[in-house]
């Protein structure tokens, strides 16, 4: 049955599902690490974490919904087939075998095994975890069967318990007050920006734009049909679950940055959320957030890799989608034996590169109606945003990378030219400059059309 509205409680279950698909326990270390980086200017490193953690994934998926895409290949099409299809690799190949879906077992084990290690141990036992995780999420992946919506509706509720019992118990008994900490250099300045390329780490962005097509086929399911309608009911049930992931982030941040009272600053979130939980929960407070972090990330690792293996399978026809799982779980395995560190450290620059393109994308997505999709706007203001892109993710690139002459070249070249380039941004001016020339090039190409129309 055709309707054009939705009622308040599919609204509500249409934004459970979009909380459920971008809240995981795995982005939960990176705004609880914001919070101590950013130290008494945690409130504006909030703001920009959010926008771009918590709003770029909702226009993602009102970019999917305008432009009636079935996934990031369609919404990529117009800047030509081999763009689309190198773009969606290297997505794909972010969010799973490369960084994300090793990421999936780094996190738990440096919540819930890490801290319990000697530094010696921690190699070996990083290495024992990954095999045994990996190992089950391979199992499960190649079985039919919903259990891992079995243990997602099951276990994603408790960590929130969980997650709600430290915020409530920091809330009665607070570490201490938030705007006597120390930000760290970076952050006593630019807090905002810095918290936006924080937001980057999430990958949620990236994630709405590869399966952001499961929310809306959810809302035609429910009988909408007209276009407006969708993108209205889009924003709509978007907004709900998005505010529920922005209010713990929030949580997450404050209680970052107070917690530098009690504790120094950490190599990374997973082990300042350890230290939390132990200080307010003790022991037990330990083994239950080691075994729900490991749990509800395992369920988040076999959606990914099971996303892998069948988009790449649909591609790639003549390797079997059993190929692509052994795959991506076993780099996944080797990947993670790097080390969480070195894991958020390598895929700094390559988000530093891919994100600049999302973000224009879902722009251009956003708005094509009103220049009716034409493709010179897209490639012209891509191919403007695609080379600072290269210069910001050489300049956040690890050491070994960076301090090479040829790299150390770029960097300059880039810090005498590129505005805004020394704060991440070196692509948004000439990302814009690209969008108006784009536009200019349409409007004239559309009014040396008329008269010829007018001749006929």
């Amino acid at each position: 049955m055709k309707t054009s509205q939705l009622n308040w409680k599919k609204y509500l279950l249409l934004g459970s599902l979009i909380f459920g698909m971008f809240f995981g326990a795995g982005n939960l270390i990176f705004p609880i690490h914001l919070g101590q980086l950013a130290g008494s200017h945690w409130l504006s490193a909030a703001i920009g974490f959010i926008f771009s953690g918590v709003l770029l994934p909702l226009m993602a998926l009102l970019a999917i919904s305008i432009t009636r895409s079935e996934g990031i290949y369609d919404l990529a099409l117009p800047n030509g087939k081999w763009f689309a299809l190198i773009f969606l690799i290297l997505v794909h190949a972010t969010l799973g075998p490369l960084f994300a879906t090793p990421r999936t077992a780094t996190v738990p084990f440096s919540i819930g095994i890490a801290p319990h290690l000697a530094k010696s141990l921690a190699g070996p036992g990083l290495f024992i975890y990954s095999a045994i995780f990996f190992g089950i999420v391979y199992f499960f992946s190649t079985r039919e069967g919903n259990i891992t919506t079995i243990i997602g509706k099951i276990l994603n509720p408790l960590f929130l318990l969980l997650l709600f019992a430290i915020f409530l118990l920091a809330f009665i008994s607070p570490l201490g007050s938030a705007t006597t900490t120390t930000a760290t250099s970076a952050y006593l300045t630019s807090s905002f920006t810095n918290g936006f390329l924080e937001g980057y780490n999430t990958m949620d962005c990236l994630a709405a734009l590869a399966f952001g097509i499961t929310v809306i086929t959810a809302i035609k399911n429910y009988g909408l049909s007209r276009q407006r309608d969708i993108s209205l009911a889009t924003a709509k049930s978007g907004s709900i679950g998005i505010l529920g992931i922005a209010l713990i982030y929030l949580a997450l941040i404050f209680l970052g940055a107070t917690s530098l009272h009690h504790f120094a600053l950490a190599e990374n979130g997973g082990t300042t959320l350890a230290q939390i939980a132990h200080y307010y929960l003790g022991t037990a407070g330990d083994a239950i957030l080691a075994t729900l972090a490991t749990v509800t990330c395992m369920t988040t690792a076999m959606g990914l890799v099971i996303a892998f293996s069948q988009d790449f399978h649909k591609r790639f026809p003549k390797i079997s989608y059993k190929a692509f799982l052994r795959f991506n779980c076993g780099l996944s395995f080797l990947i993670a034996n790097l080390g969480l560190d070195q894991i958020i450290a390598w895929s700094t620059p390559m988000l530093m590169f891919l994100y600049p393109l999302a973000i224009a994308l879902i722009i251009l997505a956003i708005f094509s109606p009103f220049f009716k999709n034409d493709p010179m706007i897209y490639r012209i203001t891509m191919a403007f945003t695609l080379i600072p892109a290269i210069f910001d993710m050489i300049n956040s690139a690890p050491e070994i990378i960076r301090n090479t002459g040829f790299a150390q070249a770029m960097i300059n070249f880039a810090s005498h030219y590129f505005p805004f380039f020394s704060l991440g941004f070196g692509w948004l001016t000439f990302g814009i400059a690209g969008l108006i020339i784009g536009l200019l090039t349409h409007i004239f190409k559309t009014r040396q059309a008329l008269p010829s129309l007018e001749n006929d």
